[in-house]
């Protein structure tokens, strides 16, 4: 699995690159800057308040009782979604917003819960109940 994040981050910037100078070739290099600072805006205010929620659902699992594995993974999802917004490009913020929106962060959450079991099954993780 780290060597796929390895090439990714070999890769990526390569291909932001590429599509950031395509994208000022087609649209200009200011209305690219332009999108780019305001898609970063938009993330950052929707992490904001996907973080808030999943906060209180959190906290509202606790108060019940129950562990908030959930509400921990959105997090972590809104957290990553949130990190990658920040980075300047296009395929970072498709993939942040991707992160951010509940509808699609779904299917990208059980596969980092399927990520995770792998890696406590392999003995990669040390998962210790109290």
């Amino acid at each position: 699995m780290f060597k796929w994040i390895f090439l990714a981050l070999l890769i990526m910037p390569a291909l932001e690159l590429g599509i950031i100078i395509w994208a000022g070739q087609l649209i200009g290099g200011w209305s690219v800057v332009g999108l780019i600072i305001l898609t970063g805006l938009i993330g950052a205010t929707l992490a904001k308040q996907q973080g808030t929620e999943t906060l209180q659902r959190a906290n509202l699992s606790m108060q019940q009782g129950q562990i908030p594995s959930e509400a921990i993974f959105d997090g972590i999802c809104i957290l990553i979604g949130g990190i990658v917004l920040l980075t300047p490009g296009f395929i970072t913020d498709l993939i942040g917003f991707l992160l951010l929106i509940p509808f699609t962060r779904r299917p990208l959450k059980n596969s980092i819960k399927a990520i995770f079991q792998r890696m406590i099954k392999n003995g990669q993780v040390i998962y210790v109940r109290r």
